[in-house]
């Protein structure tokens, strides 16, 4: 197929890219931003370029005509008309600097993060919010600037899908909270979370953790420390994730590697015949939060899981012997509002995700700058969670996302955290062992089934259309309000 010859290059500037990013933010010395900035800008052009050849454009719009296409050729059409509009839509100067501020950005907040210094990175996040609202102007738009930056996330969506839908979150979670609340039952704190580990200890639990849940360490796979997780696909035989280590409150960095594998796994069973197309990897953010929201909540905060993982701890954390299972699952359960989104519990991280929806939509949508920004997401945060930060380090400055330039990307979080709730139930049917099957560590049949019904498409089907070819349904916060009222109330 002469299209998927053409692309395979533009498949290797993207995993070149991918490799640089990666780097960047695991191995590279901060002196190295300079260089890297260029290179990475310099790719995107090129990437560009091919993607824009007229003879290339020329076979995909032959191609688009054609009446005989199969599902995985349709997929490879649409992705790539999707590719090309963007491409098009963007001037090759605008990918260069946006290229480049993502760099800067990017190591300008982490220096801004450790010293708790806004001023180090507001001038950036002024730069990233012009450059945001000009990819919106360039793509185009219906209603708001912002849906355009939705849909670079999350196909198809739009603001007036998220608006009755964090609507209603916000209208059924805040009285679920407060019943949590003072009802008492469910712990706000916990004296595993004042636990001292060694890091190197830790990081022996995260491995054992990973090879348990079926992660292939130095085959396919590798964990590495970075200052915020992430996993990065550089293809379906390479899929590195990356976690963080503060040295107390060990679920922070357990949670996490959970949640990579959830993203990791995704990449990792992708059809192996869509290697080097344009859809051999997750269809949208939101359906790969999804899964990593699945392995996380419904998986590693289950009962089951923290048996399962009780005789490890032992052994490797001496302090966990003095604890119960039981005292295991309060810790990992436990519901308070708190200021980090990426550690907060089930019930208040929806709240988390409102917050920057917000910010976002005034960013792209009003004239809001940064220097007003730190202030308003502390009222926000007060409003929904009755809490204020009382440092960056608290609020604006935890998450990287806004260095990226991934302005749009936030709520996909939700719809992730939602569809986890969804899955659980579909799960249920099809596996009716499920709990019993974490509780042995049997964990091959729970990946095969999502497998089957996500991964292997890649995105080969819209996420609209995936969630209807698998489920028969769209994402709807049902399932998640009553998961969250039976776990936490029932």
């Amino acid at each position: 197929m002469n299209i998927l010859k053409h692309y395979r290059k533009i498949w290797a500037i993207e995993h070149a890219q991918s490799l640089l990013g990666w780097d960047m933010e695991v191995n590279m010395p901060k002196m190295g931003i300079t260089e890297r900035s260029v290179a990475k800008g310099e790719l995107s052009v090129l990437a560009q370029s091919l993607i824009l050849d007229p003879k290339f454009l020329g076979l995909v719009e032959k191609a688009s005509a054609l009446e005989t296409l199969n599902d995985y050729e349709k997929g490879v059409i649409r992705v790539l008309q999707r590719e090309i509009k963007i491409a098009k839509a963007f001037p090759p100067e605008f990918v260069r600097e946006l290229s480049e501020v993502r760099s800067k950005a990017t190591m300008a907040w982490t220096e801004a993060k450790e010293k708790d210094n806004f001023g180090k990175f507001e001038p950036w996040l002024d730069k990233i919010i012009e450059l945001s609202k000009k990819a919106a102007e360039y793509l185009g738009y219906d209603e708001y600037p912002y849906d355009a930056l939705l849909d670079l996330y999350e196909e198809g969506l739009r603001t007036k899908d998220l608006e009755p839908i964090f609507e209603k979150l916000e209208k059924d979670l805040k009285p679920i909270l407060e019943q949590i609340l003072e009802a008492g039952k469910i712990p706000n704190e916990h004296p595993l979370e004042r636990e001292k580990y060694e890091i190197k200890a830790m990081e022996e639990v995260n491995l054992r953790i990973l090879e348990l849940l079926g992660y292939p360490l130095g085959v396919k796979g590798r964990l590495d420390v970075s200052p915020h997780p992430f996993t990065s696909g550089f293809g379906i035989n390479d899929v590195r994730v990356t976690t963080r280590y503060e040295g107390f409150d060990f679920r922070r960095t357990l949670l996490a590697v959970v949640h990579e594998f959830g993203h990791a796994l995704y990449e990792l069973q992708v059809d192996e015949r869509l290697m080097f197309s344009p859809i051999a990897g997750g269809v949208s953010l939101g359906i790969h939060e999804s899964q990593s929201r699945f392995w996380e909540n419904i998986i590693g905060r289950s009962k089951e899981f923290a048996e399962l993982i009780y005789p490890l701890l032992k052994e490797k954390l001496p302090f966990v012997r003095n604890y119960t299972t039981e005292d295991l699952y309060a810790y990992l359960n436990m519901v308070r509002p708190d200021y980090i989104r990426v550690e907060a519990d089930e019930v208040t991280y929806n709240m988390h995700i409102l917050l920057r929806y917000k910010l976002e939509k005034l960013m792209i949508n009003e004239e809001v700058k940064a220097r007003e920004l730190p202030e308003l997401w502390n009222d926000e945060l007060e409003r929904l969670l009755g809490i204020r930060p009382k440092n960056y380090k608290e609020g604006i400055l935890q998450d990287i996302h806004w260095a990226h330039a991934t302005v749009g990307y936030f709520p996909t979080y939700s719809l992730g955290t939602l569809l986890a709730a969804q899955i659980k139930n579909y799960i249920l049917k099809d596996i009716p062992d499920f709990y019993e099957k974490i509780i042995t560590g049997e964990f091959a049949p729970i990946r095969e089934w999502l497998k089957q019904k996500v991964h292997r498409y890649g995105s080969v089907y819209s996420p609209k259309e995936l969630l209807e070819k698998s489920f028969g349904e769209g994402i709807t916060p049902e399932y998640f309000i009553k998961y969250i009222k039976e776990k936490y109330l029932g």
